[in-house]
């Protein structure tokens, strides 16, 4: 095949799944507009932000700093959630430290996930900066807008969208996801009506006044649930998840209520053009299908999807009939345990992520403990080739039993780094845009955390990094590098996703 050649993705269950998707490694040859309508990145003149592609992304310059929004609610601490700005640069003093912390101006909104203004999708189009990140509040439905092209190293909060705004202009309310739309507006995913029960819409701010413009749905059919989303144009399809019902999930897991409805088990077709809801596609009852990732290259007509509950990574794909489809292509068995909730451990699959050249899939367990990698050369058939345990549920000398393992000939023993034992288990991971280094934080959500993993609470999360081996696959943890959030001014907070300034692979999409 020729570099740069297109080939079909489009395909049945049975069909062979293309095992290498190229693109040209400047990314300029390829002939689509991007989502600003500029037709050739090479004709943009100073073009405007991320990169022209997924491959060119991964010779960027390497991170500098990271943002990671921290949170106290839960924790006893009566302190606002705020932004962390970690120094990640080895050659700094300041290496592994945080260097600037920005407060919100509220108590109990629990920061979850993070999202820019503009991305990759508006390459083209130089009138365009990504130097706004969104941050939407989990429990209050605020959406903060922070200031980071300033001064980068030391934001300051630029706006705030009030809860009101977002529950009487969409009737929504718990948002989520984040993304940047190649029109220059935003769209924040949401899990739930303003009462707490579920309802899967999109919240559509402006990319220049950061108002509210309303739903980006149109249509009076609405999944039940909601969670993450991807989009690709190119496909005209947009595709979301579910985790479950916002005021079940308010107080921790409880296991009455599986089998009831109150946990997601779809995947939700939208059309992009018309922004209707077409299709839902079964992963099972009670799956909770969280995290959902297409393939970097937007020609792609595949990605993958996390399920919690049921800890299986589902691969998604446009059938020849041009409807979607899934199949489970891994399946982390649960471990048959004592002194726990439940008589089977899952892995709890929390986090998932892809490599810019999409050759490899990561994802953690945040029960079990363990990060994986996998090579997904042959997108139906992953190929498992690094492993790290980095704390959990089943470590020797805990509470729990290991009374029969599919995988394991033993239990894993605690982590422990430079003195310090890791307390909850791996959770949020973002990849360096070279592939290089994996970094993790260990809170999940705060409701949560105090439920399965009481010393977190205590001791606070931390940041760890993982290098990877990128030619043959492979883990290995950097010994030499620890955040403690446990050591913070106001006490120990739980760290949750992490950011790159100029973009990485969970924010950005290529249209």
């Amino acid at each position: 095949m020729v570099p740069g050649e297109k080939q079909s993705l489009l395909e049945d269950g049975n069909a062979t799944v293309v095992t290498q998707l190229l693109i040209p490694s400047s990314g300029h040859t390829l002939p689509k507009p991007d989502g600003c309508g500029h037709i050739a990145a090479e004709k943009c003149g100073a073009c405007g932000p991320g990169f022209a592609s997924p491959l060119d992304a991964m010779k960027g310059p390497r991170e500098q700093i990271v943002y990671v929004p921290c949170i106290y609610r839960n924790t006893g601490r009566k302190k606002p959630d705020f932004l962390a700005t970690v120094d990640v640069n080895p050659q700094s003093p300041h290496y592994c430290q945080v260097i600037h912390r920005l407060p919100m101006p509220n108590v109990g909104d629990e920061l979850h996930h993070s999202g820019w203004n503009t991305c990759s999708s508006c390459f083209g189009d130089a009138t365009k900066k990504r130097n706004r990140l969104i941050l939407p509040s989990f429990i209050s439905s605020r959406i903060y807008v922070v200031d980071v092209g300033t001064d980068p190293r030391a934001p300051k909060l630029f706006k705030v969208v009030n809860p009101e705004d977002v529950f009487w202009k969409c009737s929504l309310g718990y948002p989520h996801t984040s993304h940047c739309l190649g029109s220059g507006e935003i769209m924040i995913s949401t899990l739930g009506d303003p009462a707490g029960s579920g309802k899967g819409g999109f919240i559509l701010l402006d990319g220049e006044t950061f108002e509210i413009k309303g739903n980006w749905e149109k249509g009076d059919k609405i999944p039940s649930m909601g969670y993450d989303f991807w989009y690709q144009p190119r496909h005209n399809v947009l595709i979301s998840t579910e985790w479950g019902i916002p005021k079940c999930l308010g107080y921790g897991f409880d296991p009455t209520d599986l089998k009831k409805g109150r946990y997601g088990r779809h995947l939700n077709v939208w059309d992009w053009t018309t922004r209707t809801y077409v299709q839902a596609i079964d992963v099972g009852e009670d799956a909770a299908p969280l995290e959902i990732r297409f393939l970097h290259n937007p020609d792609a007509a595949e990605g993958y999807v996390g399920c919690t509950i049921s800890s299986a990574i589902h691969r998604f794909y446009k059938t020849k009939q041009g409807d979607w489809a899934a199949e489970k292509v891994i399946q982390v068995p649960s471990k048959k345990v004592e002194g726990w909730l439940l008589p089977d451990m899952p892995g709890f699959i929390t986090d998932i992520l892809i490599s810019l050249d999409d050759r490899f899939l990561y994802f953690s367990n945040w029960l079990h403990g363990d990060i994986r990698q996998y090579d997904i050369s042959n997108t139906r058939k992953p190929r498992l080739v690094g492993q790290v345990f980095l704390g959990g549920s089943i470590t020797k000398g805990g509470p729990v039993t290991v009374c029969r393992d599919e995988e394991l000939q033993s239990q894993p023993d605690p982590f422990v780094i430079q003195g310090k034992r890791v307390q909850g288990g791996p959770q949020m991971i973002q990849l360096s845009l070279d592939g290089q280094r994996l970094y993790v934080t260990t809170s999940l959500y705060s409701a949560w955390d105090r439920q399965f993993y009481p010393d977190l609470i205590e001791d606070g999360s931390v940041m760890l990094q993982l290098d990877v081996d990128t030619e043959h696959g492979g883990l290995m943890v950097n010994r030499s590098f620890l955040v403690d959030f446990g050591k913070e001014p106001d006490g120990p907070c739980l760290a949750h996703e992490i950011r790159y300034p100029g973009g990485d692979c969970t924010s950005d999409i290529w249209v």
